[in-house]
């Protein structure tokens, strides 16, 4: 796995690797997810999902400011050790879910599951949008699907 090319207490290095989770070895992408559940799920308890889409929103620009300066500093082209899309995304995900472990879990299984298959419009967006803009794009439209799936899951008459 690359490496950054600012060091760990760089800003730009703790914000687009959150502190160093996108540095963990084998999936980073998952871990970054993973560990955004249970900050997302306490956001949703205090604020509401205002609060968390608002909170996605700032993960999500402050990354790719983040992303774009380690761009500039000589990073790969969407790195794996960026996790601040994964966050953004996942937080994205966890919108309509409710405070129970099976809507979290499917909210992390949906939102995994699109931004690895990456139907369209996600696949596209990867493949069309560059820098930091692009490497948090691709993952905020895949918590908005996984978003939509699960809410229209949890709001199925039956």
């Amino acid at each position: 796995m690359a490496r950054p090319p600012l060091p760990l207490h760089h800003p730009a290095t703790l914000v687009a690797t959150c502190g160093g989770i996108g540095l963990l070895p084998r999936a980073p992408g998952t871990w970054g997810s993973l560990a955004a559940l249970p900050v997302g799920v306490a956001l949703l308890l205090v604020g509401g999902p205002v609060a968390l889409a608002a909170a996605a929103l700032v993960v999500l620009v402050a990354g790719a400011v983040a992303t774009d300066r380690l761009l500039a500093a000589g990073a790969d082209e969407d790195p794996s050790y960026v996790v601040a899309d994964e966050v953004g995304g996942q937080w994205l995900a966890l919108l309509p879910a409710t405070f129970d472990l099976a809507t979290c879990t499917a909210a992390f299984l949906l939102f995994r599951a699109f931004d690895i298959a990456k139907p369209w419009p996600i696949g596209w967006i990867d493949r069309r949008c560059g820098g930091g803009t692009g490497a948090m794009l691709d993952d905020a439209v895949a918590g908005l699907a996984a978003a939509l799936v699960l809410f229209g899951v949890l709001r199925w008459p039956g």
